[in-house]
């Protein structure tokens, strides 16, 4: 019987890249990047600390602990926006679909902060200080 080393060879270099190709495909195939019309609308963003229970989020009544934001067609942001500047201490300017959250942007068009899909219609993320800043999709 005669073996071909470069068979084998070819085997064990090819494997490992045929593995990652395949990979990369199911975990792309898994996070779907929703079209930005699917977040246009109008958002309750809440400032809380990470110890508030839900029942007291939901009785937030402090003019500066929720604000209205609009998400607009055009991935910018309308009213609102200055509330949330000022959580986020940076100037928010627009905002983008990430296939696990939503990113709002600054200036330069960069993110200056990520919100993570928490469930449909609500997203969160922790500021620096330790405080969270949920958006929840108003129902119209």
């Amino acid at each position: 019987m005669i073996r071909n080393p470069f068979s084998r060879m070819a085997v064990v270099c090819f494997m490992p890249m045929l593995m990652m190709i395949s990979g990369e495909t199911t975990m792309a195939s898994s996070l779907r990047l929703e079209d930005p019309s699917v977040f246009a609308g109008h958002w309750q963003a809440t400032l809380t600390a990470a110890h508030d229970a839900p029942e007291a989020q939901a009785l937030q009544d402090k003019p500066s602990n929720t604000c209205v934001i609009d998400l607009e067609p055009n991935q910018t942001l309308g009213q609102g926006a200055d509330c949330l500047s000022a959580w986020l201490q940076e100037n928010a300017i627009g905002w983008f679909p990430d296939p696990d959250g939503l990113s709002i942007t600054g200036k330069e068009g960069s993110r200056i902060k990520f919100f993570g899909r928490q469930h449909d219609g609500l997203y969160s993320s922790t500021l620096t200080s330790g405080l969270i800043v949920t958006l929840k999709r108003i129902e119209q």
